[in-house]
This record gives C-alpha cells, structure tokens and sequence, in this order.
C-alpha cells in the first residue's frame, strides 16, 4: 500500500509539472533555467579570477535563490567538481536552507527524516548515529567535504545545506562511508549583505536564538557571523538542553585567489537520555515521559574548537587548484545512568552505567587540481588530489559500580518508579578504555568525468589511502600498529536520452579497517584482521522537470564482507567469514510544483539482512533500525501575499530494534503542520506544530532496552527579523 501511495505521489507531481510548465517549454528555454538555477546553487566555481563587482553580483543571485528554493541543481560533495545532480551516478538528497528553516530543523535527528534510506540511532543520547542503506555509523558526517567524525550532536544554525550521498563512497572521502556519508556546507561570507534575527519559542520550555549578519567590507573582503544560543527542555522528564555556538567567515581575493576563512565554537551540555526498556517483546508500558536512571549523574558536554582555509586559484588554461585545511579539537564527557532488562514480573528493572572522556585532534590537508581537456569529439574533466590527516585521540572509560559494591555493576529498581537517585562511583574496571591512539592518513586519487557524446556520459576514479594506526593502552602499557593500503574504485556511466534526463549504473567500493571507525577497538586480534569491505551496486533515473523540480529514482544492493564470525569448529578463534547485504529502492521529489507549491518528498524500501554469520548476529538476521519502509512529505503552499501553510507526513514501519530481532518497534505515521505569516517592517512569524495528532510512537533505540519515545504534540513559535 505504501509502496503504491509512494509511486501515485511521484506520478501526481510529474502530471502537474508537466501540465503547468514542461510541455510548453522548449529545449532551449529549459537550458537557459538550469543554467541560471546552477549558478545560484554552485557560483563559486564560476567565480575563479572574476573581478569582486562581477563576483558580488553572482552572490547576490545566489543569496536570494537559497532563501526561496526547496531545488537544488548541482553540487561539488560526490564528485569535487560543480556537477549537475542529474549527471551524478549515485542517489544524493540535498536539503536546502529554504527548506531547513521552514521545517525549523535544529539537528541531524531533523534532517535525515527527510533523506530515503536513513534512520537515526538513539546514539545513547550524546551523539549522532545514522544506520545508511544498513550500516550504523558515528564517522561519517563531513564538514565541506572534510571529515567530522568526532561522537557529539551537531547543530545546524550555520548551516547553508545538507547533502546526503548513498552507498559507497570511499573514492571522494577515504575510509567508512560504507553505506553512505552525510555533509554539512556551511554559509559562506557573502557579496551582498545579509542579516537576520530569529527567536523562538515553544512547548517544554524551548528557548533559541539565531543570528546570521554579514556582507562586503570592501571591494575584496566579505565578512559573515553566525550564532545561536539556546536553552531548553523536552518532552521527557528532568530534561534539559543548553548549547551555544559562534562561526565567523571571511572571504577575500587576493589576486587571482579566492581565499575563505572560517572558524566555530561550540558547546552542548544536556540530560543524557537513553529512553524506556523494552517489555515481552515491544517497547514497555511505561509513560513516554519516564526517566530511567539517575538523571542527577547523567549529563554529557561536548566542545569544537576549530577553523578552516580553502585556496581557490585559477592557474590558467581551464585548470584550477583547491586546497583546504582544517584543523579541530573535539573534547567530550558524557556519564549515565540507564535502564537496562525488566524482570519477567514486569516489577522491577535493572540500572547501569558508566561514563566515557575523549579528547581529539584532527588535522587534515586536502589538495585538487581540476581541468579540462578534449580529445576529438570526447571531452574530460579530470581532477587529481592527495590527502594528508593526522588525528589524535585520548580515551577513558569508568564503570558505574552500586551501593559501595566493589562488583556490583547494576542495581534493581522499581519499574513503577525507575527516576531514583543512586548510590553510585565511577572507576575503571579491568576491560574498561584508557588508550591514546594516533592515525595518520595519506591518499592519492584521480577521476575522470567523460562527455562521449550528447547523450552519453561516465565517470571512473580510484583513490589509494595508506593509513597507519598507533594504538598505546595507558592501563598495561601494551603498544599495538596497523597499516592498511585501501584501494578504493568507483565507475559509472549516464545515458541522457533528453538533456534534463538521464539514467544511470554505477559500482563503487569502500573499507573500514578493523580498528573500527573510531579507532577505539584495536586489539591484538583486530590488528591482524582485513578491512571489511563494502561493494554497491546501483541503477537509478533523474530527470530535471523544470529548473526547479527534480524528480528521482534508485535501486541499489549493497555488499558488505570480511566480518568477524566466531570460529564453528573454534569458537574462541575469529575469522572473517561474516557478511550482510542491503537491498532496496528509493523516490524523490523536490521543488515547486508551482509557483506556490513546493514539495520535498522520500519513498524508501530496503532489506537488510546477515547472509553468513558475523560477530554481531546470527545468519538471517534483519539488521535493526531499518524499516522496510519509509515515506516522507512536506508541502509549503502560499496561499496569499503574506500568508503560506505547510503541510506534510512521516511514516516509518516496523523495525527491529537490536540485531537479536527480539524487540520490535512498531510502524508509526506522524502528521506535522506550519504557518508562516510575512509581518510589516521585513518581519516574519513561523508556527511549528510536530506530532499534530498526538500520536504514541517509538522513533528509534539503542538496543533493546534504551527505546527513544518519539516527542508528544510539540509547538514552536518563531519571530524574525531582517535588517
């Protein structure tokens, strides 16, 4: 049923386009609105060696398409050249700052809601932790393409779009990206000024305050400053929230260079949250609102420090040279107390905890050099790039032991009344982390992108990383290293049977190596061990409707191998024997439907299953967290001059909520609604209204017995100003 509502939905939005603009538009006309929508969505590759009147005009096209648009025509993320989505071999879901703001999202939890294929893991209530096409991950978010892999909750307050790319992706970014990577772009300092003043308020004493100012300082200086500040509730019991962030750009010509500037500080300091137990195998009876644990030790903070420099420059002949550098210190504590497995009365629960310290610091260079080149009738866009990172990680782990108890590592409560406060120490126990471990990182890669002909198109890259892991245990002294050579390949080709269309196929491999995607987990056996292995397969159509509408499809399977299995005949052996496979299809639609009807909508269907046993799970076994269906819509339609209505739905099915597949989590709809209302003196007012119908749902977990209770009816009111 869900599977044909998704197919009418895409067919309905395809029959409106067409009747309200495509059949009356020429070929020629469709070109001159991609390329003017392009260069909204992607002027600062066009901008190389501009004069700043030339480059403060494309900015102020750009500024004011983002502000408007749900579209997004092109992107640099999957290929590390301004590439049009439709001629891109791979299912990509771009959220646009437009959209954003009108869904008032404020976290990735927000965003991947809206992206096919991608759920969202409890993350234990301090970190991001999306499961891509079937696999979990913590190492996959990017920040302009370069890696953010530290474990804490992102804000999206300066954040100019997300771009979420499926299956492999190891060519463009390294090391993970088995299922897929998430990349925030960040705002730029403009050419045309900006400025804006957002507070917001609403349901469980949310408070949030966002500011965006910037503009030229100068014919080759623009400046930007983005912040917010916020303190909260929530929905649940003795929750709470406080963060605040600040992010200065700058962008200036120096030369024939376009160099941008920019830096964060951020802090989050909240009510670690792990949610409800499980009970006979579904989420217990226990009000939504119920804390479980203590929640006067659990707490987590995370601080980012850190800034970037990228280098554009022109070198003449249609080739150019990116480089960019960051350098961050990530440094988090979190402690908690949390539920674990009700006794079989349903009368009682057990407690446990622990808490955990990480200190980071990353450093990574990265160096392309693009161009063009023609041979006969063929032409090419090559680009070639090195990356050099290094990455510096201190962990300390404590277990929570009861009661004065030198071994008592959980304590009974009542399940009538789990919010206690505890006798509880924090101390290492024998297994418990106190490690530093250095990562160094060098790769070379080299894509090409060919025009054969009008109609046919294909890329082909492989990048080669060399990673060294040096892994010192502070608790016995023991030194352990790994080096990996990755080689990672990627092909694809398009056909476009009309320009705004094409179909396409690609392959595409990514590693993990076995020191895990936090380099947390090196032992004497997993440095021994291959790096698992991750092959998709993919086959997929866009088509472009108009400059604003894209409409996509896709149907992938993707591969993963090398993971520990027990030993049959030895189980206190490991070998990598285990593997999974994720099957499935995706739809979307973004843009305007019309002039006043925008839509973003996501249709996914996915299997995800162990096919030979791993570590992990038995064979057979459905992976958790990945619903075999999702659907997503959101409406925004202007009803008058001043006066729009958004309208939309989330719907998720079934879902397993840990790999033994004992506790399911049932299918949920969500329906969520918004008024947006433009006031005098360029003033604005925005109604959030999630969970209209007040529905019991249960969003996600973290193993069977930390459950996360989706959020009952929640408001947000906003007031904004633009000066």
């Amino acid at each position: 049923m869900l599977r044909a509502h998704a197919v009418a939905l895409l067919s309905a939005a395809i029959l409106v386009s067409a009747m309200s603009r495509a059949e009356a538009q020429e070929q020629r006309g469709f070109e001159a609105d991609s390329a003017r929508a392009h260069a909204s969505d992607g002027a600062d590759s066009l901008t190389r060696g501009s004069r700043p009147r030339t480059l403060s005009g494309m900015r102020v096209v750009a500024d004011r398409a983002r502000r408007t648009s749900y579209a997004a025509v092109s992107s640099r993320t999957s290929t590390k050249t301004d590439t049009p989505l439709r001629d891109t071999p791979q299912s990509a879901t771009v959220l646009t700052r437009a959209f954003i703001a009108d869904q008032s999202m404020q976290s990735m939890a927000d965003a991947v809601r809206f992206i096919p294929g991608v759920t969202m893991a409890q993350g234990e209530g301090h970190r991001d932790a999306p499961v891509i096409r079937g696999q979990s991950t913590t190492a996959d978010f990017f920040v302009d393409g370069v890696r953010d892999d530290a474990q804490y909750l992102r804000d999206l307050y300066n954040v100019d779009r997300i771009e979420a790319l499926k299956g492999s992706n190891a060519m463009i970014f390294g090391r993970g990206g088995g299922g897929g990577i998430i990349n925030q772009v960040r705002r730029e300092a403009p050419w045309s000024r900006v400025g804006s003043l957002t507070l917001e308020g609403g349901s469980f004493d949310h408070k949030r305050g966002t500011l965006d100012v910037g503009g030229p300082l100068g014919e080759r200086v623009a400046a930007r400053l983005d912040g917010v500040y916020e303190s909260s509730g929530g929905f649940r019991e003795a929750s709470r929230l406080s963060r605040r962030g600040i992010t200065p750009t700058a962008t200036v010509l120096l030369g024939g260079a376009v160099v941008r500037l920019d830096y964060e500080n951020f802090h989050d300091d909240r009510t670690v949250d792990r949610g409800i137990p499980s009970f006979r195998g579904a989420p217990s009876l226990a009000p939504i609102t119920t804390f479980f644990g203590d929640p006067t030790v659990s707490h987590s903070r995370a601080d980012v420090n850190g800034g970037a420099v990228v280098i554009d420059r022109a070198l003449g002949r249609g080739i150019s040279l990116r480089n960019r550098t960051r350098a961050m210190h990530y440094d988090k504590f979190y402690q908690n107390v949390y539920p674990g497995a009700v006794d079989t009365s349903g009368t009682q629960v057990s407690l446990l905890g622990y808490n955990n310290a990480t200190e980071r610091r990353n450093l990574f260079n990265q160096t392309d050099v693009t161009g063009t080149l023609a041979t006969g009738s063929v032409r090419h866009t090559l680009l070639g790039g090195a990356e050099l990172s290094r990455q510096r990680t201190d962990n300390v782990r404590n277990t929570a032991y009861f009661d004065g108890s030198a071994t008592a590592t959980s304590t009974p409560v009542l399940f009538a009344a789990p919010t206690s406060r505890v006798n509880v120490a924090f101390r290492p126990s024998s297994t418990d982390a106190d490690n530093h471990v250095r990562a160094d990182v060098g790769a070379l890669y080299a894509q090409d992108q060919v025009a054969l002909s009008s109609r046919w198109q294909a890329i082909a890259g492989v990048r080669v990383d060399a990673i060294t892991v040096r892994f010192h245990n502070n608790r016995n002294g023991q030194d352990l290293e790994r080096f990996d050579r990755l080689v990672s390949p990627r092909a694809g080709v398009i056909f476009k049977p009309i320009t705004p269309a094409s179909l396409y196929a690609s392959y595409s491999v990514s590693h993990l190596p076995g020191s895990g995607d936090q380099f947390s987990s090196l032992t004497a056996t997993t440095q021994t061990l291959e790096p698992e292995r991750f092959r998709n397969y993919e086959v997929g159509a866009k088509w472009d409707v108009h400059a604003s509408l894209a409409l996509t499809g896709a149907l992938f399977q993707l591969d993963r191998s090398n993971s520990t299995a027990p030993d049959p005949a030895n189980p206190s052996r490991t070998v990598q024997t285990g593997a999974q496979r994720t099957t499935g299809f995706e739809l979307g639609a973004t843009g305007d439907l019309t002039d006043a009807w925008q839509l973003v909508a996501g249709y996914s269907s996915q299997i995800a299953r162990i096919r030979s046993r791993t570590s992990a799970g038995a064979e057979g076994a459905t992976v958790p967290l990945v619903p075999r269906s999702t659907l997503s819509i959101w409406n925004r339609v202007q009803i008058l001059p001043d006066v729009a209505l958004g309208a939309g739905a989330v719907h998720q099915a079934r879902m397993y909520a840990a790999i033994d597949n004992s506790v399911v989590l049932p299918a949920f709809t969500r329906f969520d609604g918004a008024l947006y209302v433009t006031l005098p003196f360029r003033t604005r007012a925005q109604l959030n209204v999630e969970n209209v119908l007040d529905t019991r749902y249960y969003a996600t977990s973290q193993g069977n017995n930390n459950i996360m209770p989706g959020a009952s009816r929640t408001l947000r009111l906003s007031l904004g100003a633009d000066f």
